[in-house]
């Protein structure tokens, strides 16, 4: 017997990991927005949230399409929310703290974190999209199509951000907004060029 092309269990945890990451990120986000103080990063981190509250609806719609309840939640899935609500708590007791450039720069640390579990199950959800068979992968590749370029601009983007800030809080030129802003990064490639950049940024 031929085995199946991918293991429909593990990706409906999969997809159900995904939900609770996008549901988590919003309120990520409107954690991290209380703790911004730059303009231009709240400007972007207001977009980021909008973008992922559409998430959240594109991955409710894939569950239906799936056919699976949008409310199950495993024991992954859980663990998902937890650290959700850990990052969260996190912002909180830098804001708390009383200073807001070492909250922005925790909420920085905190969308990062959240963004690679984000972009991961959106990379492999594409990948079994890309080597699936079956009508499942239909639903998936519609579903990362809608959202791939976006999760690519908030981590990448937020990792420039991150990096730039701590620059900045060391003392040290900065480039803000940082150069992954300037070269409209979307691509782990684009990152790493526009990372290199910044040198020749500061010239200027």
């Amino acid at each position: 017997m031929k085995k199946s092309a991918f293991d429909q269990a593990q990706l409906h945890e999969l997809v159900y990991q995904a939900l609770e990451t996008e549901l988590g990120g919003a309120k990520v986000y409107e954690a991290a927005l209380r703790c911004a103080v730059n303009e231009d990063l709240q400007k972007e981190w207001t977009e980021y949230l909008e973008q992922t509250r559409t998430h959240v609806d594109v991955v409710t719609r894939l569950c239906e399409t799936l056919g699976l309840d949008p409310a199950t939640m495993t024991p992954g899935r859980e663990v998902v929310g937890h650290l959700g609500k850990s990052l969260v708590k996190a912002m909180e007791m830098a804001l708390a703290a009383g200073d807001p450039a070492a909250a922005e720069l925790v909420a920085c640390e905190c969308v990062v974190l959240a963004e690679t579990k984000d972009h991961s199950n959106w990379e492999l959800m594409g990948h079994v999209a890309k080597h699936g068979k079956g009508e499942e992968t239909k639903a998936l590749k519609a579903a990362y199509d809608a959202v791939e370029q976006d999760e690519d601009h908030h981590l990448f983007h937020t990792k420039g951000w991150c990096r730039e800030l701590w620059i900045q809080s060391l003392g040290l030129d900065a480039v803000l907004p940082p150069p992954e802003e300037e070269k409209q990064v979307e691509t782990a490639i684009d990152a790493a060029r526009a990372k290199q950049s910044r040198e020749q940024m500061m010239k200027h």
